[in-house]
């Protein structure tokens, strides 16, 4: 997102559903900035259970923020705890907190005010719609939707007619792959030369094709799926995921055609995309379909593990990562979005 001045109560609010990819409900955020510039922001559900407000705080004090700004999304009776209690557990960290404030009903209070003058009783209007944050956030092509449940349907399988397509492809890209397997090379124990070599040029051609604006057809989701199985297909794949938008529109498209059994490698690469370009909320919605799939698949349990950690992407930057890693995309000025 482009880098945005946000010189009101009113600029953060209206900022913070493109910073989630959703509107918040029920919520909780964190929002965390850097020489007046967001970098971060953390959500919860109000009424989370005894512990959160550590956890969050711990996820805060990991990034490298100057100040903070709470807000709670709902009603004062249940807002107003954890908001409290997250603003005063951040200031004994140390962390400056701008404001805590609580939204409803197209108007904000502030729990920092001290009297009338500073907050009316009834509140403050404001209205996002014509806020210049969310023109230039959409002008930057920003989009927040209109709940979490949204951003998870994002992602949801395809169905209809493109899953029986989808099923079909994926049964001749099986007996492909079988076949490979049943003859390999001399010196290519089981094949696995073979595969690692299809698997890379299948990774290769989908990357090329998304990069240029283009669209895999079911038999490529399909071929590419079943190679992504094998661990040095999706390895290759891994080194190669950037913060670019176009590598998340990727594996958004395989996962949602991918068969339910094929789930687990593209919706981990698709979760560290969108990791990589600060989009956490997505991340974990991603690592959840694949856990769901396979509660024990190793990779999805590292993501999340780094995502409910609040690991920042710029974690990366001291990693000696290949050159055509480093030049996969730039580093996103946002940091993890939950």
């Amino acid at each position: 997102m482009t880098p945005l001045a946000l010189r009101t109560p009113a600029d953060l609010i209206t900022a913070i559903p493109f910073l989630l990819g959703f509107h918040p409900s029920d919520s909780v955020v964190v929002v965390g900035l850097r020489a007046r510039q967001v970098v971060f922001a953390a959500r919860g559900d109000l009424g989370e259970p005894p512990g959160f407000v550590e956890y969050v705080t711990s996820v805060v004090m990991r990034q490298d923020i100057d100040t903070a700004a709470v807000i709670g999304f709902g009603p004062d009776e249940r807002a107003r705890e954890p908001v409290t209690a997250i603003r005063e557990a951040l200031e004994r960290h140390g962390v400056g907190v701008l404001d805590a404030l609580r939204v409803a009903g197209g108007r904000y209070w502030s729990y920092a005010c001290v009297g009338q003058d500073c907050c009316p009783s009834e509140g403050t209007a404001f209205d996002p719609v014509a806020s210049r944050i969310a023109a230039a956030a959409t002008h930057a092509g920003q989009v927040a939707l209109p709940d979490r449940a949204a951003l998870v349907g994002r992602i949801a399988p395809v169905g209809g007619l493109t899953r029986e397509s989808m099923r079909l492809a994926t049964d001749r890209a099986t007996a492909r792959l079988a076949t490979v397997l049943a003859a390999p090379p001399p010196g290519d124990l089981l094949g696995g030369r073979s595969v690692r070599r299809l698997g890379v040029a299948a990774v290769r051609d989908a990357m090329r094709r998304h990069r240029d604006g283009g669209r895999l057809t079911d038999d490529e989701v399909a071929w590419l799926t079943v190679l992504l199985v094998h661990l040095p297909v999706r390895d290759f794949a891994w080194e190669r995921v950037g913060a670019e938008e176009w590598q998340m529109e990727l594996w958004v498209d395989v996962l949602r055609r991918a068969e339910p059994h094929l789930v687990p490698a593209p919706a981990c690469l698709l979760a560290f995309a969108a990791w990589r370009c600060g989009q956490g909320a997505l991340a974990l919605a991603a690592v959840e379909r694949a856990k769901r799939s396979d509660p024990s698949y190793s990779m999805a349990r590292l993501l999340d593990d780094v995502l409910h950690r609040g690991i920042p992407p710029s974690t990366l930057d001291s990693y000696p990562l290949p050159r055509h890693a480093r030049a996969g995309g730039r580093r996103p000025r946002r940091r993890v979005r939950t």
